[in-house]
């Protein structure tokens, strides 16, 4: 029979064990984050996009399999596959290169990192279409699906609830859906979300609960109180798009990047 002591001893190994684990993963993700080869502008817009803050309220741990919708240029990929490299596994969608010349160059641009760029290496990188035309991945094969600033293009293209529906699916059992959207004023028209790039938060949520999805938790970490989100461009008015090119410029550089909301969902 164990005595106290003997219990605990082990309790006392095991939470060593386990702050142990969460030192190394923070660490990790510090470094990261701080990685010297990390494209300088994507480094300058740390200011905005917050990324230890925002990945760690997203709880990721490096032994995850993750699946990153939508990867656009590769900013926050850059960070995730140095992290996930050697204990994870990282897949992410990209554009269909035969849905015309912006889509090709922007996936051969984005393939021509994972073979050349040592921070994209390992990472997998599978064609996901707008609207889903089959699955992207296996069904219940991925701990956690993440998204930054793709909610509006889906729901420009109404399908947002069948992308969603596509990380459902994705996801393991009690897995994560990570999701920083440009968020929009509450009673915006769905003709606003669809043409100004921002999405309401209380409709990110209902698509994503339709589904199946459980908000567990919300975060201001990527709020931005300046933003009026009431510009002649829509979201793209703001940096680091700046649409209307040097008229304004110094206005919008002082707004920064826009207001977003930070959501973290459970299956």
């Amino acid at each position: 029979m164990k005595t106290s002591y003997q219990l605990f001893s082990k309790y006392i190994f095991l939470f060593g064990l386990l702050s142990s684990s969460f030192a190394f993963a923070d660490d990790l993700l510090k470094a990261a984050i701080n990685n010297p080869d990390r494209n300088p502008l994507y480094v300058k817009r740390d200011q905005f996009r917050h990324p230890y803050e925002t990945l760690s309220f997203f709880q990721i741990n490096p032994s995850m399999s993750v699946l990153e919708l939508a990867a656009g240029g590769g900013w926050y990929t850059e960070i995730l596959g140095p992290y996930f490299k050697d204990s994870g596994k990282l897949i992410v969608t990209h554009y269909n290169p035969d849905a015309g010349k912006y889509f090709k160059r922007s996936r051969d641009a984005y393939e021509k990192k994972v073979l050349n760029n040592p921070l994209f290496q390992g990472i997998k990188v599978v064609t996901g279409n707008i609207p889903p035309t089959e699955p992207y991945i296996q069904s219940e094969s991925i701990d956690m699906v993440l998204t930054f600033r793709n909610l509006h293009n889906w729901l420009a293209r109404d399908s947002m609830k069948e992308v969603m529906n596509e990380a459902y699916k994705a996801l393991k059992p009690d897995g994560y859906f990570g999701v920083v959207e440009h968020r929009a004023p509450e009673g915006s028209s769905l003709a606003f979300m669809k043409t100004s790039g921002y999405v309401t938060q209380s409709l990110a949520i209902k698509v994503a609960e339709s589904i199946g999805f459980k908000l567990i938790a919300t975060s201001e970490i990527n709020a931005n109180n300046k933003d009026t989100k009431d510009h002649p461009k829509g979201v793209w008015t703001l940096p680091p798009s700046y649409r209307l090119k040097d008229k304004d410029r110094s206005k919008y550089e002082a707004i920064g990047e826009s207001d977003r909301m930070t959501l973290l969902f459970k299956k």
